[in-house]
This record gives structure tokens, C-alpha cells and sequence, in this order.
């Protein structure tokens, strides 16, 4: 079965920018000239998704209002004839059908998933974490959904990481099957070093099947006192194969305030208009730093 629907989480409360996110979403946080969330939804469309929830919290109000319609700019914008700043805006409104859910309360990111269940209902579908943008010319998320059609199961999202850095994840026990491709056969949240089965650390993105949502219904708080999603996929495993795909790509945590600076400043040495400018901006301060 094709996989047409996206879910990202976008609830959590952003503290780690605090003060930036007392009243705007951390998802909103712009990289050069867009939000961060729009990278995201993005690359589920170039991905072949055709409906996305987005489950978000108290004051994410500013998430969708971005990507709804905006008849007082669009109209100035006709009116003052910026076509260009027009076209931008009217394509953010009409690049996909995007539902939305509020979590009520945070209880991992097991709970949060499990609210997309009657949007997704008896369908695989995907999940990009609200936090992550992955650069690559072939979108990640598209890279997975291959990796499901060819073996038929759920997917996980994967890159190495160092040992040292393995206590932010959720890791994962495979055997290589072929290219960038694993089977997995177990996996541990935010492990030590020491137990760590690997360091194949689970990043981001995620094409499950429909299974998983009763599991979770089912599923008890675990670390941290939430429920937890790789609970569930632990679970998932003593009835379904699971599979592991190391994906191309440049992954930017923008949740994480040195991930965010590296996102921003990446991006825009990218951007068609201010790259070689900020290059060589970057060049002079750097020499007076």
C-alpha cells in the first residue's frame, strides 16, 4: 500500500530556547526565509505525501496560520504588483492538505503519535520529528518510503552517530543487509555508552504501519516517565520485521541551539541570493575573531 500521509509532531514547549519560544513556536524559528516546520512539510511533499497532521500544543496558533491562506498580504501584495513575493505566498497555502490535532497534555512522543490514529487509520504512513530538517537532493522521508516498498516493513530512519553521543537516541541492534539497509532486531532509548547495542541512532524519520497505534494505546510510561515511541516499536518487533536505512543527508537538529545556528548558516550559505555574499562575509569576520 502506497504510503500517502505524514504525521509531525510539533507539540513540545521549545525550552531549551526559552526565552525565544515563551510565545512563538520553536517550530517557527525561521532558518534564512522560512520557518523551520516548512522544510519539514516540504519534504513530505517532495516525498509523495499527499495529507499531513500536524499535532501541535497550547499558543501553536502561528503554525497554522502559516500555512493557511492570507487574503489582507496577498491582496496588498497584488495590489502593490510583487508577483514574486506573491507566487511564494499563495505556494505555502496550496502545497498540500494539512490537518491538525492539539495534544492535550505531554506524555512522550509515543502519546503524541498515538492521536494520529484516526487520520492515518488501516494505512503505513510516516513521521518527521518537528525538530529535524535533513538536506539532501533526494528528500530523506522519499529514501524510507523506498526502503518500505522494497522490503514491506516498517522503516526507521538512521545515521551513525559517535559513541559519545549515543545518550540522545533511540539506538538500534541490526545486521547490514545490503547498501545502506539493516535489519533490526531491537532497540534502546537514550542508552549510556556502556549499553549501547550500536551506534546506529535512530534520527528523526520513521515509516511505520498501522499496528503500531494499538501497541502504543497499550504502551506504559517508560524513561523519563512519557511513553515512549521506540516502546512501542519494540514492541512492533515481536510481531513484524523492522528495517533500518542509513539515509543520505545533512541532518540539523534545530531543537538543539548549536544545531539551529549550524541550520541557519548552512542554509544560507545555499541560498541563491545572499550565499556568496554571506561567504565572504563569514570569511572577513572570521578574521577578526
Amino acid at each position: 500500500m502506497k504510503v500517502r500521509k505524514a504525521v509531525i509532531p510539533a507539540a513540545g514547549f521549545g525550552t531549551r530556547f526559552l526565552p525565544a519560544t515563551k510565545a512563538m513556536p520553536k517550530e517557527m524559528l525561521p532558518v534564512v526565509d522560512k520557518p523551520a516546520i516548512q522544510y519539514i512539510v516540504e519534504e513530505a511533499v517532495n516525498s509523495g505525501i499527499e495529507e499531513i497532521l500536524i499535532i501541535t500544543g497550547r499558543n501553536k496558533e502561528s503554525i497554522e496560520n502559516h500555512f493557511d491562506h492570507s487574503p489582507e498580504l496577498e491582496r496588498m501584495l497584488e495590489d502593490k504588483n510583487k508577483e514574486e513575493l506573491l507566487k511564494i505566498t499563495q505556494e505555502v497555502s496550496q502545497m498540500v492538505d494539512i490537518h491538525y490535532i492539539r495534544q492535550k497534555e505531554m506524555r512522550g512522543l509515543g502519546h503524541a503519535i498515538g492521536y494520529a490514529k484516526t487520520f492515518v487509520g488501516n494505512e503505513p504512513f510516516a513521521i518527521l520529528l518537528g525538530d529535524d530538517i535533513v538536506h539532501n537532493e533526494k528528500p530523506c522521508l522519499k529514501q524510507l518510503i523506498e526502503a518500505y516498498e522494497q522490503y514491506g516493513g516498517s522503516v526507521l530512519g538512521v545515521q551513525q552517530v559517535a559513541m559519545d553521543q549515543v545518550h540522545k537516541y533511540g539506538i538500534a541492534d541490526s545486521k547490514h543487509l545490503a547498501g545502506k539497509s539493516y535489519e533490526v532486531f531491537d532497540l534502546v532509548e537514550k542508552p549510556s555508552a556502556e549499553e549501547a547495542p550500536s551506534n546506529i541512532a535512530i534520527l528523526g524519520r520513521y515509516v511505520l504501519t498501522p499496528e503500531i497505534f494499538d501497541i502504543l494505546e497499550h504502551t506504559p510510561p517508560g524513561k523519563g516517565n512519557e511513553i515512549q515511541l521506540t516502546d512501542g516499536l519494540r514492541t512492533l518487533l515481536k510481531s513484524q520485521k523492522m528495517y533500518a536505512y542509513d539515509f543520505d543527508g545533512i541532518r540539523y537538529d534545530t531543537g538543539d541551539k548549536l544545531g539551529y545556528m549550524k541550520a541557519k548558516v548552512e542554509f544560507a550559505l545555499r541560498h541563491p541570493s545572499i550565499g556568496e555574499g554571506f561567504k565572504e562575509y563569514l570569511k572577513d569576520i572570521c578574521k577578526t575573531l
